[in-house]
């Protein structure tokens, strides 16, 4: 693909999410500007920080592990963060009072978890990939069993309570986990920014990336990292949003069929920010409330999971 269509395609991707935040900003303020602003900014500024942390490390996510039908919510994220919850309505009948805790209880024990498994699975001895991914599933089934009889234990009074944290919401987003998180984001996405040239190496293969002389064990292990803080962070602000990342990847190599991340990472990050607040949008004034967007996201996602899924079926059946 040629310079010109790439810049194209990018500015066509720019003028479409700000016309989507202009509609979601200033439609049915009813004159009430100074209300609208602030009650949606929260909400644009989750959508900026979520879109950004998932499409970073989904595309890396992919990348290294050379398949489009992974996510990171494959090693267990999800789960883990269900199981938190979970536990802590369970043995204390409702979440610490101060947010900062949670928030700061929920990224560390998913960076613990991460840092625990790669640095099991991916010592010099075994650099098992696939291994890592495997048992990442059957921890998440183990944590999701865990929950499931925790909750049936439980009084009903406190699932319910439960239930609301179980889902992703960007209506009760704190503002001062939004501003605190800022400067972690951005240093997050200015080192998926500087790998990227490293990156696009790997869609050679890993061989391939051995013989130019990348340190293949060292690199996925900092980028499993980058990507475990980026997942933990976007969970512990809003919850899990599983087929996010899954979408905007697979509809950013339609859009952009090149191999530089730096294009990918871009494209991706503006699509997640378009999906979000156009999704908010049809939730609140189409919807009128009545369903949620982590509810869109993941019945449109799973719908396009299934149609991938048979369309490579397709092709290899062809």
């Amino acid at each position: 693909m040629k310079n010109k269509q790439i810049y194209f395609r990018l500015v066509t991707l720019i003028l479409l999410v700000l016309i989507s935040i202009g509609l979601f900003m200033t439609y049915q303020t009813y004159g009430n500007w100074q209300f609208a602003l602030t009650l949606r900014g929260k909400k644009l500024l989750a959508f900026v920080i979520v879109g950004l942390l998932t499409s970073f490390s989904t595309i890396s996510f992919q990348t290294i592990t050379q398949s489009h039908f992974l996510t990171p919510s494959i090693l267990g994220f999800d789960s883990l963060y269900v199981l938190v919850q979970t536990t802590l309505f369970f043995y204390f009948g409702q979440t610490p009072t101060h947010p900062m805790m949670m928030f700061g209880l929920n990224v560390g024990l998913m960076v613990l978890f991460s840092v625990v498994l790669f640095g099991f699975l991916l010592r010099k001895e075994t650099q098992d990939l696939f291994l890592l991914l495997m048992i990442g599933m059957v921890l998440g089934t183990f944590f999701r069993s865990v929950s499931t009889f925790l909750q049936v234990l439980m009084d009903p009074n406190e699932y319910d309570k439960l239930q609301g944290k179980l889902f992703a919401s960007f209506s009760n987003v704190d503002v001062s986990l939004l501003y605190m998180v800022i400067p972690i984001v951005l240093g997050i996405i200015l080192l998926f920014w500087i790998v990227s040239p490293t990156l696009d190496v790997f869609h050679l293969g890993t061989c391939q990336a051995i013989n130019l002389g990348i340190n293949v064990q060292r690199f996925r292990w900092f980028i499993l990292f980058l990507i475990s803080l980026s997942v933990g962070l976007s969970t512990a602000l809003i919850g899990p949003i599983t087929f996010l990342g899954f979408i905007v990847a697979n509809i950013t190599y339609q859009i952009l069929p090149v191999y530089k991340h730096r294009y990918l990472f871009v494209s991706s990050a503006l699509l997640s920010i378009l999906m979000l607040v156009l999704g908010q949008f049809l939730v609140e004034h189409i919807f009128h409330m009545n369903t949620t967007l982590s509810v869109v996201i993941e019945f449109s996602g799973g719908v396009y999971f299934i149609w991938k899924l048979l369309s490579e079926r397709g092709k290899i059946l062809q």
